[in-house]
């Protein structure tokens, strides 16, 4: 057999992904923050790119039409950018007249007049206002250690101290047996033996410290050690404790008909003992902030004017950028020396950076247009208006595939007077109602969180009797439906919700 070379010509199609595509898409699915953090690695490595400013408008000569031209062009697609913010410059801080050289033992106070003592001063405190706003979180363990650390004890029962603390998590508990504890500290003691009674000792002198509550090994402990830190004369503080030391699992089961009959108690009085005990903190550890917050930045704020709804982008989610005029002036034609070539190529990748975060805006904007338009009970009435809504009805009236608004939707905020969502919020599946229609699963839950609002607190509704309910008003829904949008809300079962009243 033989093998014979030939060629053919062959037309077909492709989806290619080009550079500029794979960019734009990048873009368009970043965050606020990872969008700030893009244009500004943009702008340290390309030289093109550069901040724009209102008082500031450099041209470039007139002698290079073309670039100037493409310049402009280029800055134009970013005129919907905000201002990055004033510029500084260290012209002024240099004084004009410093003599050459210096006397060794001259000081610099001596030729030239220092600063007024108040500003220096108002300095320092902005230092330490500036130290202060951005020094790291205090933790529970950094807080218990500190209170350790003052507390006069030897040092033996510090490094007691100092394995119970290590043996505490984040809500204030004691994690690790007393036993265990000591068995560890058993193993590194030399001489004298360490006794089971000091450890607990030590953990008693523990306990006082603050957050009230701290070092308890259960909850009735923890309850408890903050009831014995009340002043002796709190009301019902005796009653209190007794509830909790004998019958702290009726409580938790809300078996209050029990409760009544062996605590002794009229109805009356049971519900000041209660008040007493739901004032406490079953999680003394969460007084303590345990991280930093995180501020959501809006992309798209909505607000009405003139009886509509407008939609505009936040102008202050990232800084305007153009392409520098001094630099694309340098450009020459007909030369292909490297220099030359260099500038060109970051020229265009300028432009297609800038013409990236338009699309990316526009496209932004649209799809919170549709979005606001499909919504505007929601905005006028709340959750319970909020209709049925997916990707599939936008995209639709976008003219977009559904994974670039699943994109654009995700980590993406709007700003409206009911307050800051993300805008997948707005997105919900339907239930049927008997007249033929449709509600969204956002307004159920709002329903059921209405009805579980203005339930009676000693006969609490059961998720069955909210199905009932919700079906008296048109809504087919089931009671495991009932239950599963329950639970999403973090709302407990009727049984937990029961309350003395």
């Amino acid at each position: 057999m033989v093998m014979k070379a030939s060629l053919q010509l062959k037309l077909g199609q492709s989806l290619t992904m080009t550079p500029q595509l794979q960019q734009a898409i990048r873009l368009l699915q970043l965050s606020t923050l990872d969008l700030q953090q893009e244009i500004q690695q943009a702008l340290d490595s390309n030289p093109m790119l550069e901040t724009s400013e209102d008082d500031d408008h450099s041209e470039a000569p007139a002698d290079n039409t073309e670039n100037r031209d493409e310049n402009e062009q280029a800055s134009a697609t970013s005129d919907d950018w905000d201002d990055a913010g004033p510029e500084f410059t260290n012209e002024s801080e240099v004084p004009d007249n410093i003599p050459d050289d210096l006397p060794v033992d001259t000081a610099w106070d001596d030729i030239y007049q220092s600063a007024p003592a108040s500003t220096a001063r108002n300095d320092d405190e902005n230092e330490q206002d500036f130290e202060t706003r951005n020094s790291p979180t205090e933790t529970l363990h950094d807080h218990l250690e500190w209170q350790i650390n003052l507390t006069p004890m030897s040092e033996r029962d510090r490094a007691i101290a100092h394995a119970l603390l290590d043996a505490v998590d984040d809500r204030g508990y004691l994690t690790s047996p007393l036993e265990e504890i000591h068995a560890g500290l058993q193993d590194d003691a030399d001489e004298d033996p360490l006794e089971l009674d000091e450890v607990e000792a030590v953990l008693h002198r523990l306990q006082h410290l603050d957050p009230p509550g701290v070092f308890a090994r259960d909850l009735q402990e923890c309850l408890l050690i903050q009831l014995n830190q009340l002043p002796p004369d709190t009301p019902w503080l005796a009653q209190a404790r007794l509830v909790v030391t004998h019958y702290i699992n009726l409580l938790g089961n809300r078996d209050y008909a029990q409760l009544l009959r062996r605590s002794r108690l009229k109805e009356d009085q049971l519900r000041d003992v209660l008040a007493l005990i739901t004032g406490l903190n079953p999680r003394p550890g969460d007084v303590i902030d345990h991280g930093e917050p995180d501020y959501v930045i809006p992309d798209v704020i909505v607000r009405k004017h003139n009886g509509r709804w407008r939609v505009e982008l936040n102008p202050e989610i990232a800084p305007r950028i153009r392409v520098n005029a001094s630099y694309a002036s340098l450009i020459r034609r007909a030369d292909s020396s490297a220099d030359n070539t260099y500038l060109r190529d970051q020229l265009q990748e300028a432009k297609w950076f800038i013409k990236s975060l338009q699309s990316r805006n526009e496209t932004l904007l649209k799809v919170a247009t549709r979005i606001v338009e499909h919504q505007q009970g929601f905005l006028d009435q709340g959750e319970e208006a909020m209709k049925p809504l997916i990707l599939s009805d936008i995209a639709q009236a976008v003219e977009m595939h559904e994974s670039t608004i699943s994109r654009v939707t995700t980590q993406k905020y709007m700003h409206t007077p009911r307050g800051i969502f993300e805008l997948k919020y707005f997105f919900s599946s339907h239930v049927s109602t008997d007249e033929g229609g449709e509600c969204s699963s956002t307004a159920i839950r709002a329903m059921i969180r209405k009805l579980i609002a203005a339930e009676t607190p000693k006969k609490p509704l059961s998720d069955s009797k909210i199905a009932a309910m919700l079906g008296e008003q048109g809504i087919k829904v089931a009671r495991r439906t009932v239950a599963k949008y329950r639970e999403a809300m973090h709302i407990p079962p009727s049984n937990e919700r029961k309350r003395l009243v």
